[in-house]
């Protein structure tokens, strides 16, 4: 075994030569590749891996890996290969538009999923990502996110042949699929997990695991506890009294990715998934998958480094796949996941939950200051702009911006989290606290869009308040993700208080099942469902329709009025879109002064109306303008 060596052209020889002998001659489209992607592999995993005792080898083993699987691509996706490699800025289109679901709580199966493309058509979606559908254990499994096998699709949803066979009809209607790839930690059933645990060679050292508390205790002086109410601290003991690493639920074991055989392993699985036609990877806790004694084990530079190379693996054996980063961090931490090489995606979650933040509060200026400081992004990535999630929502915002606006940060989250889960005074919200501390009074917040918003409470307002928040998403940039369900307004749904596997976890109270009701009300416009159903298929259209809402750029524009969200999407020729939002309960007027900077004459793109800036800009309670708007004519 030897180490990686200093000189890449030697050791891109040796590569070269280990990567024939596995698939025999390396054809052109692939070599070519490998000699644009192999420099920065090198420098990468001999950064992560130059000391390590095999680490050539590894390397070797790793781009033959690509090789292969290169060989085994199917022609279609080799197709769809070339077409992104032409257009590799096709997801920061106006076009985008996401959608998330639970295979069996939408659809039931894959079969299902395939049944309504139909609708995924009628909604205008080129993204669907599908909640974690591979193998885990029965029971609670935290949503699929303690996955068995990469490689096996939960038999209750189907198969990977039909997965396959789901992609590419998506792709035929102009859809990318999208899935989960738990990139952090395997279930404890995992083929992997049992033979680390029963030391079997090339596996002792997949997950880290002690024989006593002495590493555990060093390592929990620095790291926080996730999950206190499944098990203290970040390991879970075996039966056989050793010690594992378990960040989350103590059925989760995470990988130890100084181990190159990990990476090998990890890299394998990415390839074949993108191999079955998933041309979008979610990166599943991104920030832990590094640990180093002393240190917190998150967003450790290793992290990126890791990410770094899995793109280098990728670029040469599936060179459309994208990562999108999964890293509920600080948001100074967020954006360091983010750009060509790392993540080319990533959610937005400061916006999310300040989107919130200024519905509860009717007061809009921490998001207007996030916009203006935190939104701006590297060339060639994308924010995924979301309303919720199937996740719960944390109060993300830096403390360090909020005490600019004079607000304390601890009490604000106190009240938001009362708020939301309808405990404070005047609340529309009826969410439901999710891992609730009655000590500290920590917690974060479950529910469906429509019970947040006030519609499950009756609250007037409600539907604007859930049409404002996609709005808001719309047209900030990036992929709008919509959370299927909302677009129809379903509720919370409480039955799972009755599943005992479900019971434990608040989450899954807005994680409904289709509401075969509410769909069918659709176009009736005498419900709710189908008035909400019309104001958001409105506004994906206008956003198809405009191209100033591509990419991510977004200039400051700033009215002065608290509850009004401002600023513009850059268009050509002078031109652009000023979008105005009102959070607040009251209706607002924005003056002609203010307005003063554009041409006198807007063109309103939602209703198609010429509007006389000079005599300013009426906003409802709740309520938003997209305005085509010019610069003054030069006197």
């Amino acid at each position: 075994m030897t180490q990686l060596s200093d000189d890449t052209a030697a050791d891109m020889a040796f590569v070269r030569t280990v990567a024939g002998e596995v698939v025999g001659a390396l054809d052109d489209d692939f070599e070519s590749r490998f000699a644009v992607h192999f420099p920065t592999l090198h420098r990468l995993f001999c950064e992560l891996y130059g000391e390590h005792t095999n680490g050539r080898e590894a390397l070797a083993d790793v781009v033959a890996l690509a090789a292969a699987s290169w060989n085994a691509r199917p022609v279609e996706l080799k197709a769809r290969d070339a077409q992104r490699e032409a257009a590799p800025d096709w997801f920061l289109s106006e076009r985008m538009l996401g959608a998330v679901c639970y295979v069996d709580r939408f659809a039931g199966t894959l079969a299902g999923v395939r049944e309504q493309i139909p609708y995924f058509q009628e909604l205008g979606l080129t993204y669907l990502h599908l909640m974690p559908l591979f193998e885990s254990p029965e029971g609670n499994s935290d949503g699929g996110y303690a996955v068995s096998s990469y490689r096996r699709v939960d038999p209750a949803l189907g198969s990977m042949d039909e997965l396959g066979a789901l992609a590419a009809d998506l792709r035929l209607a102009g859809i990318s699929l999208v899935v989960d790839f738990i990139f952090n930690h395997t279930s404890n059933e995992h083929e992997w997990a049992r033979k680390a645990v029963a030391g079997e060679p090339g596996f002792e050292d997949f997950y880290l695991i002690f024989p006593d508390r002495t590493m555990p205790d060093a390592y929990e002086e620095t790291v926080r506890e996730i999950f206190p109410d499944d098990h203290p601290g970040s390991f879970v003991q075996l039966p056989d009294g050793r010690w594992i690493w378990a960040t989350f639920y103590r059925f989760q074991w995470d990988l130890n990715y100084a181990n190159p055989a990990v990476f090998r392993a990890m890299a394998g699985e990415m390839l074949f998934l993108a191999n079955q036609g998933v041309e979008i990877l979610r990166m599943d806790a991104v920030a832990f998958i590094w640990k180093q004694l002393g240190t917190p084990s998150e967003s450790l530079p290793e992290a990126h480094l890791l990410l770094r190379a899995f793109n280098a693996v990728l670029r040469m054996g599936a060179p459309s796949l994208l990562f999108k980063s999964e890293a509920i961090v600080h948001p100074d931490e967020v954006i360091q996941y983010i750009s060509p090489e790392e993540c080319q995606l990533s959610y937005n979650p400061l916006q999310m939950a300040l989107t919130w933040e200024a519905l509860a509060t009717r007061d809009a200026r921490m998001l207007q200051q996030a916009l203006e400081r935190r939104h701006g992004l590297p060339p060639g990535t994308a924010w995924v702009n979301y309303v919720r999630s199937h996740d719960d929502i944390g109060w993300t915002f830096a403390d360090e911006d909020a005490a600019e606006l004079g607000i304390a940060a601890y009490d604000h989250r106190m009240f938001l989290n009362e708020f939301y889960v309808g405990r404070a005074p005047g609340t529309f919200a009826r969410g439901v606290p999710f891992q609730e501390n009655p000590k500290t009074g920590d917690a974060r917040v479950t529910g469906t869009t429509a019970s947040l918003a006030g519609i499950e409470a009756g609250d007037p307002a409600g539907e604007d308040r859930v049409i404002l928040a996609h709005a808001i998403a719309m047209s900030t940039g990036g992929i709008p993700l919509i959370y299927l369900g909302d677009e129809v307004a379903q509720p919370n749904d409480y039955a799972f208080r009755d599943d005992p596997h479900e019971a434990g976890d608040t989450r899954w109270v807005h994680r409904p099942r289709r509401s075969v009701a509410r769909y069918a009300q659709r176009t009736d416009a005498a419900t709710t469902a189908g008035r909400v159903f019309a104001r958001m298929t409105e506004l994906i259209a206008v956003r198809q329709a405009t191209p100033e809402f591509a990419g991510n750029e977004l200039i400051d524009f700033f009215t002065g009025i608290a509850s009004v969200l401002s600023f513009q999407r850059p268009g050509v020729g002078g031109a652009g879109v000023l979008v105005l939002a009102n959070v607040g309960e009251e209706p607002v007027h924005i003056d002609a002064l203010t307005l003063s900077g554009f041409a006198g004459e807007a063109h309103d793109i939602l209703t198609g109306s010429a509007i006389d800036l000079a005599a300013g800009v009426q906003l409802s309670a709740h309520g938003f303008a997209w305005l085509r708007v010019t610069a003054p004519p030069s006197s």
